[in-house]
């Protein structure tokens, strides 16, 4: 499974990254966040983090958690994970950062083989949980970064 999210931020490059690596904020920006905290930080630019978000389906919201691996690339710049509990176990994830005319190109890129179901694991990560569950809580979460860029900014 491989889903990409992205979206020009017009605001600059080290703004965009600042708050894409301020993950313990995104509960204060980010609505369909219910919590992110460390568990365990490993100097300023790794440690393991847990996230629980909502994936919202008109008025109900689906309770998502996972934890990961998280490392701050600053010199890239970008910010990896690496789930390591959650039904998300073993997906990598980069959120990747590059100048563009007019802002920041922000990229959101998920690669997963999918959880260790027999038969169907493959097809559920593909059918449903990539596109239902990542793809919708990733574009809510960029679309919410890049509106605190922005503001941030003065755009």
């Amino acid at each position: 499974m491989r889903t990409v999210d992205t979206a020009l931020v017009r605001a600059d490059v080290a703004r965009c990254f600042a708050h894409g690596a301020d993950v313990e904020r995104w509960p204060v920006w980010l609505p369909h966040y219910r919590w992110v905290r460390f568990l365990e930080r490993r100097g300023d630019t790794a440690g393991l983090v847990e996230m629980a978000a909502w994936r919202p389906f008109g008025p109900v919201g689906w309770p998502t958690w996972w934890v990961s691996e998280m490392t701050i690339e600053p010199e890239v710049p970008r910010v990896r994970y690496r789930h390591v509990r959650g039904i998300t176990t073993g997906m990598d994830v980069a959120w990747d950062f590059a100048p563009e005319a007019g802002g920041t190109r922000v990229t959101i890129t998920h690669r997963w083989d999918g959880p260790a179901w027999p038969l169907i694991g493959r097809f559920a990560a593909e059918a449903v949980i990539g596109p239902v569950f990542v793809h919708g809580i990733a574009s809510r979460t960029l679309a919410g970064i890049a509106r605190v860029a922005e503001r941030e900014a003065g755009r």
